[in-house]
């Protein structure tokens, strides 16, 4: 089919969508979203498990994840405590992580169909998960349509003319230029180049551009229409290149479009950068960015569990996040995380670990304020660094190699050794890495203060290996959290702000117990203590 005949085809299938979505808009209903739990649906304070889709579950036994096999695992997911789901691309693309979209609008085949997708998000939604769909906007594939039309229209125009978007609108769409600039490539045959910078299959989109603009909200609100719950926003510090007001500015136009068409649409952004500029980019209004700096074997979780940084220094990290970004957006929600698709697995970090150091980590972002995300795997201590195949390796269901479940994992992945065993076998075990995420997501899901408080820091409780602090909030009882970050025990005395608590929760990553008796707290090597106001 030629670029023109599809541009066509899809123009009339795209208005007939708008206008059944905006009829559903009007009349005030979300296409499939119910809550069957009586919890508030548009609670935008979750544990979001992200997924890797061609990694996650097959369902057809062709070795690639897909939408039905997700459903399949949707009661694991909803028993684990988690209450939405990240999936990275559906879109149709020719790679195998799907970040260079060829069509908007529909699903790729290897994934399933969009009535699968529309299968999906009703049943997330009938058991009060929401689903956050990846919205790649930095570029499409090479094989888009615009941007064939777009080449094929220079192709044509004569050597030396100037090109005219009333002879093609998609010539504004990309950014050209008949100069061979930093992050641009050739078109051959031609005398233009393309700014892309990603990749040469990955021509940047023209963001400035009104038609690109409204091609997005077109977008937005065809998936808002289907029932989505919000979107996941791909690299949006390199929306414009070491631009960070452009970037900002269209964040705020991408919040405000999607606010407009749904006020409970939930935003998050990926801007992997430092704490200051991830502050300024809230004064757009969107909803989340990622927290990077605590994030990876850089960052501040792993660095106090590796003893580089302070129990304190993570405390006051968590204070000074807060502080920063609630001062830029006051209705800003916490995105925490601690690994994700693009970074080395976190049984990677601590050499010689059983187990314990990786519980403990993911106890420090569980706990963090806001919207909690975990990396599917996590859960299970999988294994996968260096390159992006390994860290998105198939989900370790089982070690039964006719496990139907099972994925094949991306081309050219290495042969990986896995450190953790299988969920099969560490459903159980109540010792084991998968157990003690569901505990710590309890509790989590069990005190609303700790996705929604504040954090003050209980500094007398406070030392190196030892991370203390009060989770404060007007709405609900106050919590004091004490962790033992270290693998010695440790014996603390609450002081007078902390008398008015009683211990009501108690983790320990080995076969331990915490004491607390007369204002005494014994705490065993890696373990947390959560105290609740009497």
């Amino acid at each position: 089919m030629s670029a023109k005949r599809w541009m066509e085809n899809n123009s009339l299938r795209r208005l007939a969508c708008i206008i059944i979505c905006l009829l559903l808009l009007l009349s005030g209903c979300r296409a499939g979203k119910t809550s069957g739990t009586g919890r508030d649906s548009n609670d935008k304070y979750r544990t979001t498990y992200e997924i890797f889709v061609s990694s996650f579950c097959d369902s057809n036994g062709d070795g690639i994840g897909d939408l039905n096999g997700i459903r399949s695992k949707l009661d694991y997911i909803e028993d684990l405590g988690f209450d939405a789901i990240w999936l990275t691309p559906v879109h149709p693309s020719a790679t195998y992580h799907k970040y260079d979209v060829d069509d908007y609008y529909a699903i790729d085949p290897t994934f399933g169909t969009i009535e699968d997708y529309e299968t999906l998000l009703k049943e997330c939604h009938e058991k009060d998960i929401r689903v956050y769909m990846d919205l790649v906007l930095n570029h499409t594939s090479d094989e888009h349509a615009w941007f064939k039309a777009a080449s094929d229209y220079l192709h044509e125009l004569p050597s030396g003319w100037e090109p005219d978007t009333s002879y093609c609108k998609y010539y504004d769409y990309y950014n050209f230029s008949r100069e061979a600039l930093e992050g641009y490539t050739h078109i051959e045959g031609t005398e233009w180049y393309y700014e892309s910078r990603f990749w040469s299959e990955m021509p940047e989109l023209n963001l400035s551009s009104d038609a690109v603009r409204s091609e997005i909200r077109d977008i937005m609100t065809f998936w808002i229409g289907k029932g989505v719950d919000g979107f996941r926003l791909d690299a949006v510090m390199s929306y414009y290149t070491d631009n960070r007001d452009a970037n900002t500015e269209f964040l705020r136009f991408l919040n405000e479009s999607a606010h407009g068409m749904d006020p409970d649409c939930y935003i998050v952004g990926e801007a992997w950068t430092d704490s200051d500029t991830i502050a300024s980019l809230y004064t757009s209004g969107i909803d989340s960015l990622f927290d990077f700096p605590f994030a990876s074997e850089r960052g501040l979780i792993a660095k106090t569990l590796n003893g580089n940084c302070s129990a304190s220094e993570y405390v006051e990290g968590m204070v000074w996040a807060e502080e920063a970004y609630s001062k830029a957006n006051p209705g800003y929600v916490g995105a925490p995380f601690y690994t994700n698709h693009d970074m080395n697995r976190s049984a990677s970090y601590y050499p010689g670990d059983s187990g314990s150091v990786i519980k403990m980590a993911y106890a420090m972002n569980l706990f963090m304020t806001g919207n909690a995300f975990v990396y599917y795997g996590e859960e299970i201590g999988m294994d996968g660094a260096g390159r992006d195949e390994n860290r998105r390796a198939p989900m370790y269901w089982s070690d039964d190699p006719y496990d139907q479940d099972m994925c094949a994992g991306p081309p050219g992945m290495d042969e990986i050794q896995m450190k953790f065993p299988p969920l099969a076998d560490q459903i159980k075990d109540k010792r084991s890495i998968c157990n003690w995420f569901r505990d710590v997501i309890r509790i989590r899901n069990t005190y609303p203060v700790i996705a929604r408080g504040v954090t003050e820091k209980a500094d007398s409780l406070c030392d190196y290996k030892t991370a203390a602090f009060f989770r404060r909030s007007e709405n609900e009882d106050d919590l004091l959290i004490v962790m033992n970050l270290g693998d010695q025990p440790a014996e603390k005395k609450l002081p007078k702000s902390g008398r008015g608590f009683r211990l009501a929760e108690k983790l320990c990553a080995n076969d331990e117990n915490i004491t607390y008796k007369n204002g005494s707290l014994t705490m065993p090597a890696y373990s947390i203590a959560v105290f609740t106001h009497k």
